[in-house]
């Protein structure tokens, strides 16, 4: 089997370790803008063979993992360039976009709208990680409009590679996702500014930066190329979150100001509810 990844950043390059490990006989082609990424994904053994599209009617199964508004782009290239047999899969944190723009491609038969929810705050090849799907939900978005063997092959391979398998419409990916993710990485953002701008005063202030801190800030090192995308394409969704985030801040800082200390209790108390959330206990148990 010839494999593509165009991106052999985090994603697509520990979906390639991954894939060795299910698919061992598979001959594995990277792809990408950045010539260094591809001679250290070499280097690292995370791809055979150093690639470019001339090669792509070669491909059995394309992973395509780099920012979203370059797979708008790209995407309608590489499915032009597939053979009919081919199974081209994306990882990208918007879904809407993505389907809409590839809705009338002749070859949309052959495409299947994914995202996997795993990553850390690293990139490039040398971030990639073995066995970082294991465990991890993957959506998926119109699966109706992929072929059916097509799609019963890329399944049992996600399936073999430990993923979970959820099905969604583009529209309700891009809202939940804009809750669950999207306002975690701009909270994050926003909480290392705030930091950084308070330090520039005072020296001393990451000398005081415990565990805490440095888990809430930790998506402050995302990439920057790849989620300033995110948020256009999901601007509408993230303003909404934005929206009801601030409304809670505003409430919270009210309560200081009132002195309000039951209110601030009962807040946090009630919100602590979402560790029973993140184990799987429905909110009325």
């Amino acid at each position: 089997m010839n494999v593509f990844v165009i991106g052999v950043g985090l994603i697509g390059g520990s979906f390639a370790r991954d894939l060795r490990k299910v698919e061992p006989n598979a001959r594995i082609y990277g792809i990408d803008a950045n010539i260094s990424h591809l001679e250290e994904a070499l280097s690292l053994s995370i791809i055979d063979e150093k690639a470019d599209y001339s090669l792509l009617p070669q491909a059995d199964l394309v992973m395509v993992s780099i920012p979203v508004d370059q797979m708008v782009r790209e995407l309608p290239i590489i499915l032009d360039a597939v053979h009919d047999e081919a199974i081209v899969m994306d990882a990208g944190s918007t879904k809407s976009l993505i389907c809409k723009t590839l809705e009338n491609h002749v070859n949309r038969r052959n495409f299947l709208a994914c995202h996997p929810i795993a990553g850390t705050e690293f990139s490039g090849p040398s971030a990639a990680i073995e066995g970082l799907f294991d465990g991890k939900t993957n959506i998926i978005c119109e699966i109706e409009k992929t072929a059916f063997k097509l799609q019963e092959r890329a399944l049992k391979l996600l399936q073999e590679m430990g993923m979970r398998i959820r099905y969604m419409n583009p529209v309700a990916h891009d809202k939940h996702i804009a809750y669950v993710s999207h306002l975690s990485h701009i909270s994050s953002f926003m909480l290392g500014k705030t930091v950084i701008d308070k330090e520039r005063n005072e020296r001393d202030i990451f000398d005081m930066a415990g565990s805490g801190f440095e888990s809430t800030v930790r998506l402050a090192k995302s990439s920057p190329a790849m989620w300033t995308p995110i948020f256009r394409q999901n601007r509408d969704n993230v303003i909404e979150t934005l929206d009801e985030y601030i409304a809670n801040l505003q409430s919270f800082k009210q309560m200081l100001v009132e002195d309000d200390y039951d209110g601030i209790y009962d807040e946090m108390n009630n919100t602590n509810k979402i560790k029973g959330i993140l184990n799987g206990i429905p909110l009325n148990k």
